[in-house]
């Protein structure tokens, strides 16, 4: 019987964790031995999915890092900037990586992490869920079956869905892009990898445009207090109310450092001094609530892709010589199926696709959570690192991309990639 992948963690939170949580169900594949977090109450959870009577825990990256190699591979799930700092020193001490995206949150630091992981030897397998999905991969085989024929355009969204987007984006860690990365790169850079696998060429140049129209200062209610629970005369009328936290949209208290167990009154004071208890219009947040991006790749393929805070879950068009492809999330709910492909010609029928809830269906990460973490013993055992499915080498592209998006939505001018 091979040896388990053992794994240690910097980052416990929502991401760092599910990996832990689907690593500890393949106790034969995996073992969890180390974790670093400065929340007492994130590291007994992590320290929950470990079968190990010598796990590790840590209160920081310094402390886990100034350890010998204690794993084969360290999960990086900590915040957006921190990615190149926690990467390099992992990397320096000899793990091989499952890193969170994004790589980091410059183009310089990006192209650091590349160049020392190939310097060094290390697989870095990047956090694209999407491409280990049974809907993508649908899609993907269907593509390069030829029953669409050739690809000619293809339209994608991403609703983020209102709550998600003030809960993450407003209040959260991923408000100000200067603090963390652009929209873009931070929740779309998996999507724009999809599109640039699923077209199979490389993108020539692309214009982006969008920006902050909801979430910011004009909108402010009328006597709307900085806090929600300070007395707002909107109350439960807003649907942004930060006491949802404490009804209906409890699971999203997950970002609180207190302990599961805490009572309402424990939490309500936290929201009284925390980010997520402000008011949404009066976050001092930046990132855009809507962006698009059209793009052109080589062999003449166009793309539209739009991320906006109003909509749910993921839809994509795509539309080939041959037929056209529907999928994702609108078309489960009008025709009862993931995927519909109609083809042109008049004496042929439709064809619906199924996905197996077991696979995740069209909801969320779509199962590619649980599908990467089936995969990570694989990608990291495997004798040819070009074969890994989001290797390092793989997934600059898409940040090239996004930082590509959010240039030519500042700028006004369409990007055209050397």
């Amino acid at each position: 019987m091979p040896k388990p992948l053992t794994i240690a963690c910097i980052g416990c939170g929502g991401r760092g964790l599910i990996y832990l949580e689907l690593a500890s169900k393949q106790p034969k594949r995996y073992q969890v031995v180390a974790a670093a977090d400065p929340c007492e109450s994130r590291l007994d959870r992590a320290e929950r999915y470990s079968a190990n009577p010598d796990f590790r825990r840590f209160r920081d990256d310094t402390e886990i890092l100034a350890e010998p190699q204690l794993a084969d591979v360290m999960i990086i799930g900590t915040q957006d900037a921190q990615h190149k700092e926690h990467a390099i020193a992992a990397m320096k001490r000899g793990y091989d990586l499952l890193l969170e995206k994004p790589i980091a949150s410059n183009p310089d630091d990006i192209a650091e992490v590349h160049l020392l992981a190939r310097r060094l030897g290390r697989r870095v397998m990047v956090c694209h869920v999407l491409r280990y999905t049974a809907f993508y991969r649908k899609v993907k085989s269907l593509i390069d079956s030829g029953e669409l024929g050739d690809i000619v355009s293809l339209n994608a969204t991403e609703g983020v869905e209102a709550w998600h987007y003030a809960h993450s984006f407003v209040r959260g860690h991923w408000s100000v892009a200067a603090k963390s990365s652009p929209m873009i790169l931070a929740k779309s850079c998996h999507d724009l990898d999809i599109l640039r696998w699923i077209v199979g060429t490389k993108c020539q140049s692309l214009s982006s445009f969008g920006g902050l129209m909801h979430f910011n200062q004009r909108n402010k209610p009328n006597g709307a207090p900085a806090r929600c629970l300070s007395g707002c005369p909107l109350g439960d009328q807003c649907i942004y109310n930060a006491d949802r936290y404490l009804t209906d949209k409890k699971r999203w208290l997950f970002i609180s450092p207190l302990p599961e167990d805490s009572n309402e009154s424990d939490f309500r004071e936290w929201l009284h001094n925390s980010p997520w208890g402000l008011c949404v219009y009066q976050s001092g947040n930046d990132v855009v609530d809507h962006q698009t991006v059209n793009m052109l790749f080589k062999g003449g393929a166009t793309a539209t892709f739009t991320m906006t805070a109003f909509e749910e879950n993921r839809h994509i068009e795509i539309f080939g010589t041959k037929a056209r492809l529907i999928a994702g999330d609108r078309i489960k709910k009008g025709y009862g199926c993931d995927i519909l492909v109609k083809p042109h010609a008049d004496n042929k029928e439709a064809v619906t696709h199924c996905i197996g809830q077991s696979d995740g269906g069209c909801a969320t990460h779509m199962g590619g959570d649980a599908s990467l973490v089936d995969a990570l013993y694989d990608e990291m055992r495997g004798k040819d690192t070009s074969a890994m499915t989001s290797s390092l080498e793989v997934s600059v592209e898409s940040h090239r991309m996004a930082f590509a998006a959010e240039e030519s939505r500042l700028s006004g001018q369409t990007f055209h990639f050397e």
